[in-house]
Parts: structure tokens; sequence; C-alpha cells
């Protein structure tokens, strides 16, 4: 697992890369989808958790944000449609 970690006074952080997570999947494993790869950015007041994984669909990604609260929510999308997040963030860091 790859983590990112942030400082209460900044939004950057720093990555520590490890060797891809593999969990037990399919029918026989009674799990979703494999684990790939995953890393956890911790920011200001929320944890976020970025996680690449494979179905017998293909890959994806599931993204999730813990808040300190607690509250969790988690949004995925396919692997193919990675280049549409990308822009549309480089492009909302040009505005920020």
């Amino acid at each position: 697992m790859s983590e990112l970690t942030g400082s209460p006074s900044s939004d950057e952080g720093s990555m520590s890369a490890a060797a891809p997570a593999r969990r037990g999947g399919g029918a026989s494993g009674g799990r979703f989808a494999d684990e790939v790869h995953s890393i956890t950015i911790h920011a200001r007041q929320r944890t976020f958790y970025i996680d690449l994984k494979q179905s017998g669909n293909g890959k994806f990604f599931k993204i999730s944000e813990k808040s300190r609260g607690g509250q969790k929510t988690t949004i995925m999308f396919d692997a193919e449609d990675l280049d549409k997040f990308v822009e549309a963030l480089q492009e909302m860091k040009a505005h920020v």
C-alpha cells in the first residue's frame, strides 16, 4: 500500500510505494474484486483511500473518504475513464 501523508498545515505529502496487495477474490473468495494497488491520503480532517481493483468485468477505481466523524463516502469508476478524471483534476488545479 502506498501512503500520502499531509500535515495539518500543508496539503503536500510524500508517497512511499510498496508491493501491490492481492486479496482473495472471485467466487471462491467470496469477494467482489481483487485489490491490485492502494494509496491512503491523510488530509486535514479526512482520510482518503484510492484502490485499484480487478473483477471479472475488468479494472476499476474505488475512491473512499472517511471524515473525522467516521462518515464514509465512496465512488467507483472504470479504469478506462482514469484519463478523464486526471484531466478534470488538472483543469481544477489550474483554478486553485
